[in-house]
């Protein structure tokens, strides 16, 4: 069932200074009225299935979120309008009760208010398919860093009433306010609403609106989600609906309202009850016959369980059949009733490989090789993935944890996955990497194939108009020499990869972008990018036409197979690509692995058939195909593309060669130890303008030292940093003064070091500090470690950075191998004439201004840097 969780807080307990929230809301109390009238009409939740909490104190607010998250098996919707706070860093959200209070400077700073971390990580405990978040409150947008660091994301959906930093005006209190009354009204037209619909037109509403922030500046509204994840929120459009796993079933016309009092019938009534069961039957096979993956999908999107139809026979089977995470049924309106549930194999494999592997998966589940002679299916088959560096880990070292978790911070149930019974890494070296770091007391073993299953090399897909025009060009030389091609066509030319921890091929690219070299930190300086790299090349190439002038200068190390079965993302216009096929950079060979568990023999002969039955399959011809049609390569020869048959697809080449044959244990190893060194533990220096002219500037989240607090996020325990105030009078011995001594700290030890910070009476030189900490930094190498350094300012002395002055810190700049985040408070500060522009290009740093959200891209940056917090 679903469930709606509306939480109002209009009226507070204390609302006086000095420890008193801003006022009460009235406003609120419309809010939660006419919210719960619009999902009651949407038809996506029953009166029974919303629970209105108005005004509760903070024990009460618990108690109904661990109740609602826990009887939510389909949808659950948790709204949260009332006052929002979040502390100096900005790094946390607070919703606030009835009992709220501030305390400023204290442990505690907001008693009786929720940490926005707490709830959202109540709602991921329970079953739910799909968590909405909707939040109402100042500082809404503050939530969005949370999300991005949740564990659990991928099921959880945010909106947020306001960009991050920004406080709201609830309205008179007459209606509901400015956000809410838009949502509403949205939820009441007439028409089926995703959440990706009603988020997109509700930031059109609010700006068509003209609503302002308190700071006077638009109101934007926001959104978090996975890529092409999406639910249902209203349904008033469609006709009378009841719902089951897997689709909406409509009942014939004239039905009876309650299923159980439906007659028998003859005739025409007998006709429509057998036209129910097949259209039944057809939307419930649609998404099978799709792939396993588009059966969760379709569920998702429909808002998922809500009210089984006891008639619809066809439905009540198909659900037990997911509940039970099996794919196992014969026939929606027949077939033999005494089958029982499938043995299940659980299937774990690289995050770039699981569509491919769930729709071969799901191909064999139909096939007639997993049907017994009786019509029933012999095994279930449940694909899941891990990031392929958890993935080695865990087997390799955490077997018995993964067996017995004993702890919490070493769980591979939880961060990885179930116990797999077969792995399909994307190479087989990922398999030696497991052998040999395995101890004796391992408690999972590794039967891995001699020979893959299928290759794919990883390719340098560049855009079609910075493509090289010779076709030697294409396929022979090294990475490196075909990314410095690259920009010597195009000087704003970029190159990105996903993330090396997390996907195979993103590692594989890696090998080649180090070659051979000693200088990993600057091989990765080729592929830098603003903030955290995608986690898969599925999501790289999903990424990238959010912005048409990056995806148009923008290469990507993704794997070849990517450029003929597409991305699963939101339709957009691509930039077409050529894959260019580097010479030293090893292709995907997914192999297939046989799991064995100590201890685990009760089912051994059956589950061990099952797993064989499912390798014979995919090394056959109909495995082969569902590879083939995704655009894999044969694993033997000259790699020919198993679909020969077909045109090769535009950008493609039929036959390159050389292609580079397997990875190394060695070398993967190698390549990952190389990248994690090269992105920390790093060194940081940050510069805080301190003059008179920051005064305006200095206080609240979005002030100098409220931005430098919310980047220490992005450093963690290893990483040395120090803090400088820059300003100073006439004859100063030195143009600034330490804040934080360099070395290694806790934040709150930092934090506090920088609270302590104050403006001075005195103006600023940022031509003496930044020669000073490009000296500093330089001269604490020159080992491989990353290195930034932090200018935060308000450009008010950038007058001492012009001429001889600029043209000195632009020759350090260029020579120290230390790159400048330039952050500018004001907006413009990053126009292409300005010094803060200079200067990062120069340096190979980037230039930060007020018109994006300063918080998460300096944190982004210094993550680059840094090793993150653990």
């Amino acid at each position: 069932m679903n469930r709606a969780l509306l939480v109002g807080v209009s009226e507070y307990d204390l609302t006086k200074p000095p420890h008193g929230v801003p006022g009460d809301l009235p406003a609120v109390k419309h809010n939660l009225n006419r919210l719960r009238d619009a999902l009651l009409r949407g038809r996506v939740f029953g009166a029974h299935e919303i629970a209105v909490a108005r005004s509760p104190s903070l024990d009460d607010f618990d108690h109904a979120l661990r109740r609602t998250a826990g009887e939510a098996e389909g949808l659950l919707l948790l709204y949260f309008t009332g006052h929002g706070a979040i502390p100096s860093a900005g790094d946390e959200l607070f919703l606030q009760m009835r009992n709220a209070s501030v305390v400023a400077g204290g442990h505690a700073v907001f008693p009786g208010a929720e940490m926005f971390t707490t709830a959202l990580t109540v709602l991921a405990a329970g079953p739910a398919e799909r968590i909405v978040v909707v939040l109402d409150c100042c500082f809404a947008g503050n939530a969005a860093w949370i999300w991005e660091t949740f564990r659990d994301k991928r099921r959880v959906l945010l909106m947020m009433s306001v960009q991050a930093n920004h406080r709201t005006d609830a309205g008179d209190g007459a209606v509901p306010t400015p956000f809410t009354g838009e949502l509403v009204q949205l939820l009441e037209e007439d028409e089926e609403l995703t959440f990706q619909e009603l988020a997109d037109r509700l930031r059109d509403r609010m700006a068509a609106a003209g609503h302002k922030t308190v700071r006077g500046e638009p109101w934007e509204p926001q959104s978090r989600t996975e890529p092409g994840e999406d639910v249902v929120l209203s349904a008033r459009s469609a006709p009378p609906l009841r719902w089951a796993m897997g689709g909406a079933v409509p009942w014939p016309s004239g039905a009876h309202e309650d299923p159980e009092q439906q007659p028998g019938g003859h005739g025409e009534e007998k006709k429509k009850r057998a036209d129910l069961l097949r259209t039944a039957a057809a939307a419930l096979l649609a998404p099978f016959r799709a792939g396993a993956t588009a059966v969760t999908r379709a569920c998702r999107r429909l808002g998922s369980v809500v009210r089984p139809a006891p008639l619809a026979l066809a439905v009540v089977l198909a659900l037990a059949a997911v509940g039970l995470g099996s794919y196992g049924i014969v026939t929606l309106t027949g077939g033999p009733a005494s089958c029982g549930p499938p043995l299940e194999l659980r299937v774990l494999t690289d995050p770039d490989l699981e569509p491919t592997v769930s729709a071969a998966a799901e191909a064999y589940l139909m096939s007639d090789e997993n049907t017994t002679g009786d019509g029933c299916r012999r095994s279930g088959i449940t694909v899941y993935s891990a990031g392929s560096a958890d993935a080695v880990t865990a087997l390799a070292g955490q077997s018995d944890a993964w067996q017995e978790p004993r702890d919490e911070d070493t769980n591979p149930q939880r961060d990885v996955g179930p116990q797999p019974d077969v792995w399909i890494p994307a190479t087989p070296a990922e398999a030696a990497r497991v052998a040999a770091a395995q101890d004796t007391d391992a408690v999972a073993r590794l039967d891995p194939d001699e020979e893959p299953l299928v290759y794919s090399p990883v390719v340098l897909a560049v855009p079609k108009n910075l493509a090289a025009g010779n076709q030697d060009d294409l396929a022979g030389p090294s990475l490196t020499r075909m990314i410095t091609a690259l920009r010597e066509r195009d000087t704003e030319a970029e190159v990105r990869r996903p993330d090396p921890e997390f996907t195979a091929a993103a590692l594989l690219a890696t090998i080649g972008l180090h070659g051979t070299g000693a200088d990993p930190v600057g091989a990765e300086q080729r592929v830098a990018q603003p903030g955290p790299p995608a986690p898969t090349a599925t999501d790289l190439l999903c990424t990238l036409p959010d912005d048409d002038a990056v995806d148009n200068r923008t290469a990507a190390l993704v794997p070849e197979f990517l450029l003929r079965s597409g991305v699963g993302c939101d339709l957009a216009t691509r930039t077409p690509r050529v894959a260019h096929y580097p010479g030293d950079v090893p292709g995907l060979e997914p192999t297939f692995v046989r799991v064995r568990w100590q201890d685990a023999d009760r089912d051994e002969a059956a589950r061990d058939a099952a797993a064989e039955n499912f390798r014979a399959w995919l090394t056959g011809a109909d495995g082969q195909a569902a590879f083939a049609r995704d655009g894999f390569r044969s694993a033997s020869g000259a790699h020919p593309l198993l679909d020969a048959d077909r045109p090769v697809p535009a950008g493609m080449l039929s036959a390159p060669a050389p292609l580079e044959e397997t990875a190394g244990r060695d070398e993967m190893e190698t390549a990952l130890t190389d990248y994690r060194a090269a992105h920390g533990p790093g060194r940081v220096l940050f510069l805080l303008d301190s003059s008179g002219s920051m005064a305006s500037l200095w206080e609240g989240p979005s002030g100098g030292p409220g931005l430098l607090e919310q980047s220490l996020g992005g450093l963690g325990g290893e990483d040395e940093y120090g803090v400088w105030a820059v300003s100073g009078a006439s004859g100063d011995e030195r143009p600034y003064e330490a804040v934080l001594p360099f070395g290694r700290h806790t934040r709150k030890d930092a934090e506090r070091a920088v609270d302590a910070a104050r403006v001075r009476d005195a103006e600023a030189d940022p031509h003496a500090a930044l020669l000073a900490a490009l000296d500093d930094l330089a001269a604490r190498g020159p080992d491989e470690r990353p290195r930034l350094v932090v200018h935060i300012t308000d450009g008010e002395d950038d007058d001492r950075l012009t001429g001889a002055n600029l043209d000195d810190v632009l020759t350090r700049a260029g020579a120290a191998g230390v790159p400048v985040t330039m952050v500018s408070l004001e907006a413009g500060g990053c126009d292409p004439d300005r010094p803060a522009t200079r200067i990062s290009t120069a340096s190979g740093g980037r230039c930060l201004d007020a018109g994006e959200n300063l918080g998460a891209a300096l944190t982004d940056e210094v993550a680059r840097a840094g090793t993150g917090e653990d």
